[in-house]
């Protein structure tokens, strides 16, 4: 193990060899970029013959993470964000302890 690598908290997954599965082919639908504070974020709307999902990209100092949404759960992804900025918008923010 190299000195930076850490072990997985779910275990070894044993890495494919090179070339033993085609590439999946994703069309880009539609794609935008939102900058908030330091972080940027990319929501890219995808298609593969899987289906349809959306890929949201925060890059933080050229570290990125991904989450994929599959397209049949964005309506309750909208439903919940919804709730979430609807509580945001009610509830006071806590300016550190008092």
């Amino acid at each position: 193990m190299i000195s930076n690598e850490r072990p997985s908290p779910y275990g070894h997954r044993p890495h494919a060899p090179s070339g033993s599965k085609p590439p999946v082919i994703e069309e880009t639908i539609k794609s935008d970029k939102i900058q908030i504070e330091r972080k940027t974020f990319v929501f890219t709307l995808k298609e593969n013959p899987r289906g349809r999902f959306l890929r949201i990209t925060e890059d933080v100092n050229g570290r990125r993470d991904t989450i994929i949404i599959p397209a049949t759960g964005l309506e309750d992804f909208k439903r919940l964000l919804d709730d979430m900025l609807k509580v945001s918008g009610e509830t006071p923010a806590k300016m550190g302890a008092e």
